[in-house]
């Protein structure tokens, strides 16, 4: 049986320095366990143009530059999957990471809804992935986002945490 490893990555504009670090961690962990297990890895990026419904609801005259912004943000998003490719090659080496030969998946969409049908469609059997957002009483412990698709998956989960994330959650004796 051929295993599959997902690693679902966030290329975040935002928080670029943050976001890689973790999602170098991500990579590290899914290559090692994929190469541990000669399995495969997929990394998968779900992505999904800033303000886009906004320019595409103003006008016909926005739709142009609509299309113009999406084309530009997908060939961002393209560029900064493969740097991180680049990234875990040049840390593992080529040997490794010719063995491995990572499948990229750069998908519009959810990560809501795109991580959970990825993960179903490869077969995966484990998902590694981020969680950052720290919100309301669910977000304390894994995040909103990665608690959504967690529920959806009906494969194994690998939950990173950022560096230095402290939980708040204390044992009481």
């Amino acid at each position: 049986m051929d295993h599959k490893r997902v690693a679902a990555v966030d290329l975040d504009l935002f928080h670029p320095a943050e976001e890689q670090e973790l999602n170098m961690k991500i990579l590290e962990l899914s290559s090692a366990l994929a190469l541990s297990e000669s399995a495969s890895l997929h990394l998968v990026h779900a992505w999904g143009a800033f303000a886009e419904g906004a320019l595409l609801a103003r006008s016909e005259s926005m739709v142009d530059a609509a299309t113009t912004h999406i084309e530009q943000e997908y060939m961002s998003r393209q560029q900064q999957l493969f740097g991180l490719g680049e990234r875990l090659r040049h840390g593992m080496g080529a040997e490794a990471y010719n063995r491995l030969l990572p499948r990229f998946h750069l998908l519009k969409g959810s990560p809501k809804k795109i991580i959970p049908a990825t993960a179903e469609e490869l077969g995966a059997d484990l998902v590694v992935m981020g969680t950052v957002v720290r919100t309301g009483i669910a977000g304390l412990i894994i995040g909103n986002t990665a608690e959504t698709i967690l529920n959806q998956l009906t494969c194994s989960v690998l939950a990173i945490k950022p560096t230095g994330f402290s939980t708040p959650v204390k044992l009481t004796e």
